[in-house]
């Protein structure tokens, strides 16, 4: 179920990618009552929740990407973050969704962003070698 709703998530990206336009946000009122339907157990309220909510996902992805190619991938981890946020959601915790879902997805690209700056550090040859001849922490260039 969770491959399925990933793989129609994925296609829903390829599509707003391809065509630069986002789902219309809900309403308060709408998002009220899809968040009841979503907590009776309604999976496709849970879904519209996902679709409508993308248009976040893109707007905190914009903070960190430099390049298509970050985006698209920083639009995917945010999107799980996304699914998450609206997973682990409680009503009656006083707070609005995209509150919440803002800090699940920033809470999911962090690492992965983390992860891709360190891996493009690059330094020249001669500065690796001096930290390997040095020896000790004082000395680093």
């Amino acid at each position: 179920m969770l491959f399925n709703t990933v793989l129609r998530l994925l296609c829903l990206l390829s599509y707003i990618t391809n065509s630069n336009s986002f789902p219309k946000p809900l309403t308060s009122a709408e998002e009220r009552e899809v968040l009841q339907r979503f907590a009776s157990g309604d999976t496709e309220a849970r879904n519209t929740l996902i679709e409508r909510n993308l248009r976040l996902v893109a707007h905190i992805v914009k903070k960190y990407s430099n390049h298509i190619k970050d985006a698209e991938d920083l639009i995917s981890v945010g999107t799980i973050g996304l699914i998450k946020a609206i997973s682990t959601y409680n009503i009656g915790k006083g707070t609005k969704l995209a509150t919440y879902a803002a800090r699940c997805i920033d809470n999911a690209i962090q690492p992965q962003r983390l992860y891709w700056d360190k891996s493009r550090q690059t330094r020249p040859l001669w500065v690796q070698n001096s930290r390997l001849l040095n020896g000790f922490r004082g000395h680093w260039l």
